[in-house]
């Protein structure tokens, strides 16, 4: 379900084509929530279906035509219901400490390369967040500059703060990941040299 959230997040802040929203839902929220785009048609159909968008047909060209989206009062009241909810932690699903739980059934050179796997994967996400966080603090990530621009004045430090503080959290997410793996590399070297192998 928040998937729908994250689609009104970004069609509250102004209309947009299913392209534009599934480029910026890319650029922005599928930072903290994944969704390919095949999921993402299949909710915006549910979410017209249910009253929390509208749908309009807009001319494109001579032959064309594009469906813009827009919120509804219904999404709008929706999505705030759903901020003002308590937060629903679901249950830990992380395939990466499941597999480091049973290293010892793969070999030292397996879990080497799943280990520097793990590593470079959060490497690569470390150096998208901290470009985040600078388009943040420049205010020239696109989706910030479109919030701000129907944001009052006097709100847009409140709303940059909260961008920031969430990718700051992302930024130790990868931190914490990378210091993990490298002591896990430590470890497969340190159970092989009291094995007696290198």
């Amino acid at each position: 379900m928040s998937l729908r959230y994250a689609l009104l997040a970004l069609l509250r802040v102004g209309p947009l084509s299913g392209y534009d929203l599934q480029k910026q839902f890319a650029e922005s929220v599928g930072h903290v929530w994944h969704a390919p785009d095949s999921q993402i048609y299949p909710e915006l159909r549910k979410m017209a279906d249910e009253g929390l968008i509208e749908a309009e047909e807009q001319t494109r060209g001579e032959r064309g035509t594009r469906r813009l989206y827009h919120v509804t009062d219904a999404g709008d009241a929706a999505f705030l219901a759903w901020m003002a909810a308590p937060h629903d932690y679901q249950r830990v699903r992380d395939p990466a400490h499941l597999k480091a739980a049973y290293l010892e059934s793969a070999s030292p050179a397996t879990a080497r390369a799943f280990l520097r796997g793990h590593i470079a994967h959060y490497e690569e996400l470390l150096e998208q967040w901290e470009g985040e966080l600078r388009r943040i603090e420049a205010r020239d990530n696109p989706m910030l500059v479109r919030r701000l621009a129907v944001t009052p004045p006097e709100e847009h430090e409140r709303t940059v703060a909260y961008k920031h503080f969430t990718y700051e959290g992302l930024v130790d997410r990868a931190r914490v990941e990378i210091e993990w793996g490298r002591r896990g590399l430590a470890l497969v070297d340190a159970l092989d040299a009291a094995n007696g192998r290198v």
